[in-house]
């Protein structure tokens, strides 16, 4: 009786440890307010028995920190693959250790609320920014980048993820 007891008292025990591993885990996307947007990177992907192991490489992105565009080169280290931003799309990001590391959040394919985190070792270039044009990056003052997020209505961190053109309710007015 008191060895059934106790292998159900180990059996809750683990299950309480396991449950609160799971809730420990899950993301919440308000944590994350800044937005990056990844605008090229070259990385190599590692295998172990036939499985992705990590990824890692480097690469340049945008930081959009209360309302200011910063230009930042970054190496990363991650359980998966990286994307480039597609349009004018950013990733949910937070500081890490400040200005020396971002986390940011990578949605999981097949998962509509799944998301891994990865981080990000920057290397900030204040007052710059950077931006495409013709294909390939290219970089500017922050305050001239600034001034057409403001032309155009882009703001990132508050839901204006898509630049309206002036006088037009759709397009853009710098191509990405």
């Amino acid at each position: 009786m008191r060895r059934t007891a106790l292998i159900c008292m180990s059996m809750l025990a683990f299950c309480l440890m396991f449950s609160s591993l799971a809730q420990a885990k899950k993301l919440n996307p308000a944590d994350y307010p800044l937005r990056i947007h990844l605008y090229s990177h070259s990385g190599h992907s590692h295998y172990y028995h036939g499985m992705l192991d990590y990824s890692e490489g480097e690469g340049r992105a945008n930081l959009y920190e209360n309302g200011v565009p910063t230009a930042f080169d970054y190496n990363y280290r991650c359980g998966d693959r990286m994307q480039n931003s597609i349009g004018y799309e950013t990733y949910m990001a937070r500081w890490h250790k400040d200005g020396r590391s971002l986390e940011i959040l990578i949605p999981v394919m097949g998962k509509p609320d799944g998301a891994e985190t990865c981080e990000l070792n920057v290397n900030m270039k204040p007052g710059m920014a950077y931006f495409k044009h013709n294909g390939l990056v290219n970089e500017e003052p922050a305050e001239v980048f600034k001034k057409w997020m403001e032309k155009v209505q882009y703001d990132p961190e508050h839901g204006m993820n898509m630049p309206v053109r002036p006088g037009s309710e759709n397009g853009t007015a710098k191509e990405e």
